[in-house]
């Protein structure tokens, strides 16, 4: 069973959409989009496991330029 999570990204004024191409591209993100509201772009991701997910990409998430904070989400399940 993999683990997914939501992300929700607040990023630099006028970031938003460079931000959302730069997490879009990482392997593993299945979804990155702009959004309006207190965060500016929200992605979702899938891993194996919560260590895979966040070295392999929680990890370059972080590095990426004019990020300024992010809630991850975790998804669960019912």
């Amino acid at each position: 069973m993999s683990v997914q999570v939501y992300i929700l990204i607040q990023t630099e004024v006028g970031k938003a959409s460079s931000v959302a191409t730069a997490v879009g591209a990482i392997a593993g993100v299945t979804l990155a989009e702009g959004v309006t509201g207190p965060y500016d772009v929200i992605m979702r991701a899938e891993s194996p496991s919560m260590e895979d997910l966040g070295r392999s990409i929680l990890a370059k998430v972080q590095a990426v330029p004019g990020i300024t904070r992010t809630l991850t989400c975790p998804v669960t399940s019912y």
